[in-house]
């Protein structure tokens, strides 16, 4: 009889403590896996907003400004030398190394007009990309789509007295208002956002913009190597990158995987233990079993090949349906966590990871039974016969 139909007889025969093995080891490997897909979905459902909501690269014209101050009294500051930036010049940021990581380039020209008497701030944009960039806004009414429509910001609205469907005249040009920012707290309230060539005219800046956004976040390198390689090809341009969000929540994401492994770990080593007492009683009930087998001639290599067979059974069967539950349990838990549908990925390269797991984890708690048992003395277990 071989040592592995003596090892499958033998967890046969006691199936309730199989099932004990693999529910302990079960719990630790769903455990571990459900922690590691949450904190991986999480993770490339911020790295997506991130890379299509909003720009973290802001790119304005570089300036030198003279500090003006004198016995210790600060008189301000002054612009000696003020550059716009060359429209024709942004194709150059496509050619950087890691282009493929930006999402969208979104330049913006602004300027001061004159509006029944009232002094606002129109800004131009490329109509398409900007309200693509900026999802977060939320329009009552339609986007500018042509290029005498606009979009007005709230507090705008509210000093112009404009509506949906309003008409306001610009240097001579008539404009129809198309939407209307609901309030967003910042700046974009007080503009009239319309195309970039219209204001380019209007602002008799032709080819030139005043600052660019760019949105661009990679999961493979840093956003300040983007930053250094848009300043090589842009050197007139000032290259900034908005790192506060992406930091703030990729430390946050950090933050919950170390915990996650700190508790996996805990819930394995449980698992370990309950493994580890567990064969530590199989292997004193099976006291005479073993007493005959060694009285038979097997060696001690052959009872801890025994031991450790059936311990290798039980935790490819823990491991295999660890990830399963460990899955689904990701599957149940995920949308209260993030804010959007995340598809979750099943990937074999964590199903084969979480068995190799429950199998180290598993023979390891039963190597110190397994010695034991090959060390009894054979005669003393024969006299309990």
């Amino acid at each position: 009889m071989k040592l592995e139909t003596i090892a499958f007889n033998n967890l046969r025969r006691r199936k309730s403590r199989m099932a004990f093995l693999v529910v302990g080891l079960l719990i630790g490997v769903a455990t571990v896996v459900t922690l590691v897909s949450l904190s991986n979905a999480l993770t490339a459902d911020i790295q997506h907003k991130m890379e299509n909501f909003g720009a973290n690269i802001l790119l304005t014209p570089r300036s030198d400004t003279l500090s003006l101050s004198y016995g210790g009294i600060t008189l301000g500051g002054v612009s000696i030398d003020s550059r716009e930036i060359v429209q024709a010049d942004l194709v150059k940021i496509h050619t950087i190394k890691n282009s493929r990581n930006i999402s969208a380039v979104a330049p913006k020209v602004l300027g001061a007009v004159t509006v029944d008497n009232e002094r606002v701030m129109l800004m131009g944009v490329e109509l398409d990309k900007e309200f693509h960039l900026k999802k977060w806004w939320t329009i009552n009414g339609e986007p500018a789509k042509t290029d005498h429509q606009l979009v007005v910001g709230n507090t705008a609205a509210a000093k112009l007295n404009l509506k949906i469907g309003s008409k306001l005249t610009i240097s001579g040009e008539l404009f129809e208002v198309t939407g209307i920012l609901d309030k967003t707290g910042s700046q974009d309230d007080q503009l009239l956002i319309g195309s970039l060539p219209t204001a380019q005219r209007l602002l008799n800046k032709p080819g030139t913009v005043s600052l660019v956004e760019v949105a661009a976040l990679c999961s493979d390198c840093p956003v300040s190597d983007m930053v250094n390689q848009i300043a090589e090809v842009l050197p007139n341009v000032e290259v900034r990158a908005i790192q506060q969000v992406v930091k703030t929540r990729m430390h946050a994401l950090d933050q919950f995987r170390t915990f996650s492994l700190a508790i996996a770990a805990i819930v394995l080593l449980i698992g370990a233990l309950v493994v580890f007492v567990t064969m530590m009683g199989s292997v004193n009930e099976r006291t005479r079993e073993i007493g005959i087998f060694r009285a038979l001639g097997f060696r001690r290599g052959h009872v801890v090949r025994l031991i450790l067979m059936e311990s290798a059974a039980v935790s490819l069967l823990a491991g295999l349906l660890g990830y399963l539950v460990g899955m689904l349990a990701t599957q149940a838990v995920l949308p209260f966590m993030a804010e959007h549908q995340v598809a979750l990925h099943w990937s074999p390269v964590l199903a084969g990871l979480a068995m190799l797991l429950a199998l180290l984890v598993g023979c390891a708690a039963s190597f110190y039974p397994a010695l034991h048992a090959s060390r009894l003395d054979p005669t003393e277990a024969l006299r309990a016969l």
